[in-house]
């Protein structure tokens, strides 16, 4: 890595992603939103959740230095990335805030030094940078209660009212499938913007007036990237989404010499904010409708 006499880092963005065996999303949706110059670099793991049953998290220290984990971040540190993303919030949500530092400081040990970050980290930061508190929260079509519960505990340490859940449904052929299979059967490759769009937007208008401020879709898996612009005009709020924040906190939380920038009419008007501590960002949180 080089950097300027400044300290600040004057290549090209690297950014690392650390991705469960069979999840494509996370990559495909940060390669499309990232800007000219900026590469994307991926390392899978295994996935912890056994076959046909649900997940219900991992110890910190366990998924750090699990073998397969390991070798991911040892390679993505070869690699010379300028951070490292675990792109798997189910594992942040069951474990808590405690889970993100414990993992981190482990996963940075494997990874050479580089910084490491999770996926719910960048979320919650997101949120602070756009001043929201009461997200309509979407869950993937593949979560389960517990998952649910764990979900809202976690933001709720954030600062986020509980609560709000509702989760996106699938077509009628999945009925057969049981719900936390849905992912590792394909669900994913099924799902597009209009239909996110829809549901998200009836889901929304259906509640009364000022119950929501935003829209967080926390799944690293589930494909909702495509909806954020439409859903932003729509609706006139923030729309969050787990790929999205990690780009915007990978890209604000490395000291390039120049920030790249990703046009917010495309991919989300979080790309105007700053990250909690830049220059430039509020100390107050102002609330604004986008």
């Amino acid at each position: 890595m080089t950097a300027t006499a400044h300290g600040t880092v004057d290549h090209a963005p690297r950014l690392g992603l650390l991705v469960i065996h069979n999840d494509p999303v996370p990559e495909t949706e940060i390669w499309r939103m990232a800007p000219a110059g900026v590469s994307v670099h991926t390392a899978r793991f295994e996935c912890p959740r056994p076959d046909d049953t649900e997940y219900v998290g991992s110890p910190a220290l366990a998924l750090a230095d699990a073998p397969d984990v390991v070798r991911g971040l040892d390679h993505l540190g070869r690699t010379g990335v300028d951070s490292i993303t675990l792109c798997f919030g189910s594992s942040s949500f069951f474990g808590g805030p405690g889970f993100d530092t414990a993992f981190a400081a482990a996963a940075a040990r494997h990874a050479h030094g580089t910084a490491v970050h999770t996926a719910a980290t960048a979320i919650t930061e997101a949120l602070t940078a756009t001043a929201v508190t009461r997200p309509l929260v979407v869950m993937p079509p593949w979560f389960t209660e517990p998952t649910f519960r764990a979900t809202d505990a976690y933001l709720r340490t954030a600062g986020v009212a509980g609560d709000r859940i509702v989760q996106f449904a699938l077509s009628s052929p999945w009925d057969t499938i049981t719900r936390y299979n849905a992912f590792d059967a394909g669900a994913h490759w099924t799902i597009a913007p209009d239909a996110v769009h829809r549901q998200v937007a009836d889901a929304y208008r259906a509640a009364p007036a000022g119950t929501f401020d935003s829209v967080l879709i926390p799944g690293s898996g589930f494909p909702g990237q495509g909806a954020v612009a439409s859903l932003e005009k729509t609706l006139g709020v923030p729309v969050i989404t787990s790929n999205q924040a990690v780009l915007w906190h990978a890209l604000r939380s490395t000291p390039y010499a120049t920030v790249p920038t990703v046009d917010p009419t495309l991919h989300g008007t979080l790309f105007t904010r700053p990250l909690r501590g830049e220059r430039g960002a509020a100390t107050t949180p102002v609330r604004t409708r986008v």
